[in-house]
């Protein structure tokens, strides 16, 4: 079913429009926006971990949300901006531009709904510039609009105990973690029989890269055939449910926190737009 992992009460797209006019306190509610992508993870994960993650991360967590919390999960965007694999059979990408556009598209929906606090529970390293220029357009467009972009693992979580020194230093892509957590969400799509050990060598800077990673830009097939930038082969289930339930735990107390907040409302400018694109006259 379209839902997903999350229940089907906290699903916005299940309500009608009559019942989302009349829900109470929408400035209050929190809308949670699943965003991924659709891209390689190494032979034997599938291409959509970082959309799987999301969306699964989300729905645990709005199932742990006590009742008393108005929050509601959309659909998720399941194609990101994925350059950086598409030498990889199955990454489907979206340029930087298309993606943004679709993400503002997307936020001023939820806003003439009238809602007024939107998250972005991002899954995919490749894109949280391309998800903060959006929160940040959509503040200068509306002065009671909170976006809040931030990522899966932001949170705190347990995943941190199981990894190595190694893992935790130069892991990126396809590693413990998240092999972890697939075999939580969808152990069917996980294929350890498969699992390689691939690390992206030190970055020759220490000065420009303290850890090692690369401070350049970089494509996945720098790193050899595999498209895995990490170790995934300690992974096992439980792993993978002990830090799932960790972040559950944490978003949800997350999104607590957001339903009770209050933030800075200024008179909204006026915007001028052509195409989703304009300048503020006064501010």
């Amino acid at each position: 079913m379209l839902h997903g992992y999350t229940p089907p009460r906290r699903f916005l797209p299940y309500l009608s429009w009559s019942e989302i006019a009349a829900l109470p306190d929408k400035a209050n509610t929190v809308i949670v926006l699943p965003v991924g992508a659709m891209e390689q993870h190494g032979p034997h994960l599938p291409c959509s971990v970082d959309s799987t993650i999301a969306a699964g991360v989300v729905g645990h967590a709005l199932a742990a949300l006590p009742d008393e919390v108005p929050a509601y999960a959309m659909s998720p965007i399941v194609y990101g901006k994925s350059e950086e694999h598409l030498h990889f059979p199955g990454t489907v990408t979206l340029t930087g531009e298309t993606l943004l556009a679709t993400m503002n598209e997307v936020c001023e929906s939820v806003y003439r709904a009238g809602f007024r606090k939107l998250l972005m529970i991002n899954g995919h390293g490749g894109q949280p510039q391309v998800l903060e220029m959006c929160a940040r357009e959509m503040r200068l467009r509306h002065g009671d609009f909170i976006v809040i972009p931030s990522f899966t693992w932001r949170v705190p979580h347990a995943a941190g105990k199981f990894l190595s020194d190694k893992e935790r230093k130069q892991a990126m892509h396809a590693g413990h973690a998240e092999t972890a957590l697939m075999m939580a969400l969808a152990p069917d799509t996980v294929h350890m029989e498969r699992a390689v050990i691939n690390y992206a060598p030190e970055f020759p800077s220490s000065m420009l890269s303290p850890d090692g990673r690369p401070a350049c830009a970089w494509v996945a097939r720098d790193f050899g055939p595999s498209g895995v930038i990490g170790d995934p082969t300690p992974a096992t289930p439980e792993q993978g449910n002990e830090i799932l339930q960790s972040l559950a735990h944490s978003w949800a107390q997350a999104i607590t926190e957001i339903h009770r907040m209050q933030w800075q409302i200024r008179e909204q400018s006026t915007w001028a737009t052509s195409q989703f694109q304009g300048h503020i006259e006064t501010v």
